[in-house]
């Protein structure tokens, strides 16, 4: 809009320059300077012209074209000798059809009381072309005096105005169509969809932590880093039938019109990521790249409105879980009716309430089947809306702070519940719980456990914390430390969605994680696609050569469950065993 407005006013200022110019032309006249002939009266201002972009042309009272400046001359292909020679190499559509510019001007002429005529949005051909070009058409009647006063008509054509519009909405560094074209694009494949069965796809991808990488390689080499993905993305996106946009600094989106299953996206994804891996060298070095990804499926996950929003929604969450991430925007993230205000008001009552319910979701041993540990997962049941799904209220947490509070809701729950097994002889198990950057940063975590551990009396044995790749890569020393004197304390620690980060591997030295868990974006294929197999092979054996335990979540399938078992998976967690569930039902499964 701001831009529009920028090109309205450019257009207005020439315009306003153009009225000045004539006027002064008109005065010429009127003050009898002008010479004896029409073409050398206007060869004197033929410098004026030609220093504006706009096609300026003045014809005479037969439409013979006078002068011609050197913008009209190429934009309406005139040739060398074009004086007094008709307008009829020009056609402008009116009403569907087509007539040559000298009838259209004969046409309006007495139209308008104002000496300025101004035809905006119109469409002009040339001769022997067949696509148009939307211009503004700006007439001016006037006098050349040849002997007496001869009368003219000054013929403004601003074809800027397509080209700018254009540019606005292209990326300025990269050249690729902005997401204004992309919701265009989007809104004419809708409209095509009930010819097939097919679903679009909106894909959007971020290279990771791109500022950081930009302080480090500097401004000109980050710039060189975009234009090279932008053009990998166009080159892919012709084998790969998909369009691609750039949205913002590092945020790339792609539409995939003919889609199957998730499985098409994966793909892609896939084939993008293995590619930024040894994408980009800097003086022999190479950069170890990787990009998150959020997306959504119309009409599986989203509505034609909401499509792009909750691409960016889930975006948002592989971004919080880790470097290099894939989240696809489900139906049980959908809630049109929630007021983001509203429900950050609500919070503060619900943990007060204790509306937030924990649920466990039971880790079993690969090998016995036997229930070993349980991650501890939120629920809000909400007394207007029912349950909410975390994936709306987590993020809403993150970004008030509110976070630390659920941290210390969620630490007391659990260990309240350890207490009540101890107390009634029931059997305990190790339950995990997901730690957030921002209880790191209050800077009194550690204490705050040791001393919640001390008032429910619960071993620290029977307590593991679950962090991310991505939290603990975002202030490593801060990170470490607390973590080791969590692990000093005998608690659990275990590295979350492992095997999405580009520096796992380095960091698997510096945080002092006992166990391993393998992200599920890794295991969906792992049945049939062998690459999948030797990554997580991989993993499981580097894990077991550091002695850290493994995890494998995501597990659904017996086939896959069985695959993992082969591999040497220690833990396994996923809906074949059984989904996240009420401490009276888990407590079932454990007895």
């Amino acid at each position: 809009m701001v831009e529009s407005l920028l090109g309205f006013e450019n257009r207005y200022s020439i315009v306003i320059a153009l009225l000045f110019i004539i006027l002064l032309i008109v005065s010429y006249v009127k003050r009898k300077i002008f010479r004896t002939s029409a073409v050398k009266i206007i060869e004197d201002y033929k410098d004026i012209c030609n220093i504006v972009e706009d096609n300026i042309i003045i014809v005479s009272k037969k439409n013979e074209i006078l002068y011609a400046n050197t913008s009209a001359i190429s934009f309406l292909e005139l040739k060398r000798q074009y004086f007094k020679t008709k307008l009829n190499m020009v056609d402008v559509k009116v009403k569907d059809k087509k007539v040559s510019l000298e009838k259209f001007i004969i046409d309006n002429k007495n139209k308008s009381k104002n000496n300025l005529k101004i035809y905006s949005n119109t469409d002009i051909f040339l001769k022997d072309h067949d696509e148009s070009t939307e211009v503004n058409l700006y007439f001016i009647d006037s006098y050349v005096k040849v002997g007496s006063k001869v009368p003219c008509t000054i013929v403004i054509i601003d074809s800027s105005r397509n080209e700018k519009s254009l540019l606005a909405f292209k990326h300025k560094l990269t050249g690729l169509p902005s997401q204004v074209i992309a919701i265009n694009t989007l809104n004419s494949l809708y409209a095509k969809l009930h010819l097939s069965e097919n679903k679009i796809a909106v894909i959007i991808m971020n290279i990771d932590d791109f500022s950081t990488l930009r302080s480090i390689v500097g401004y000109d080499q980050s710039n060189k880093i975009l234009l090279k993905f932008a053009n990998y993305l166009s080159l892919l996106s012709k084998k790969s039938n998909f369009s691609v946009y750039h949205t913002d600094q590092n945020n790339f989106l792609l539409i995939m019109p003919n889609i199957n299953s998730q499985k098409d996206i994966l793909n892609v994804v896939k084939t993008i990521q293995k590619e930024l891996i040894s994408f980009y060298t800097i003086d022999g070095s190479g950069l170890h790249l990787t990009a998150s990804t959020g997306a959504a499926i119309f009409p599986d996950s989203s509505s034609k409105l909401n499509l792009v929003d909750n691409a960016y929604k889930a975006l948002s969450i592989a971004e919080k879980s880790g470097f290099g991430r894939v989240e696809i925007f489900t139906k049980n993230q959908i809630n049109h009716s929630y007021d983001e205000l509203k429900l950050y008001n609500d919070m503060h009552k619900a943990l007060e309430r204790k509306e937030l319910e924990i649920y466990y979701q039971p880790i079993v041993n690969a090998k016995t089947k036997n229930i070993v540990s349980a991650e501890a997962l939120v629920r809000w049941m909400h007394p207007k809306h029912g349950i909410i799904s975390p994936f709306v209220f987590i993020p809403i947490m993150e970004k008030t702070g509110l976070i630390v509070e659920l941290g210390k809701y969620m630490l007391e729950g659990v260990l309240q519940q350890q207490k009540r097994w101890k107390e009634f002889g029931l059997r305990q198990v190790e339950i995990s719980i997901n730690l957030s950057m921002l209880e790191f940063e209050t800077g009194k975590f550690v204490e705050h456990v040791n001393s919640k551990l001390k008032e429910y009396s619960v071993s620290p044995r029977l307590i593991k914390f679950e962090v991310t790749e991505g939290t603990a890569m975002i202030s490593e020393q801060k990170t470490s430390s607390q973590l080791n004197d969590l692990r000093d304390m005998g608690i659990g620690i275990s590295l979350d969605d492992f095997g999405t980060g580009y520096t796992s591997f380095a960091y698997l030295k510096k945080i002092p994680a006992n166990t391993l868990k393998i992200d599920r974006s890794l295991i969906i294929n792992i049945v049939k696609n062998k690459d999948d197999q030797q990554i997580v092979q991989g993993i499981i054996d580097l894990g077991h050569t550091l002695g850290m335990k493994i995890v494998v979540e995501g597990i659904e399938t017996k086939d896959m469950y069985e695959q993992i078992r082969d591999m040497g998976g220690d833990f396994i967690q996923g809906y074949y065993f059984s989904k996240p569930v009420p401490i009276y039902e888990f407590q079932k499964l454990l007895n």
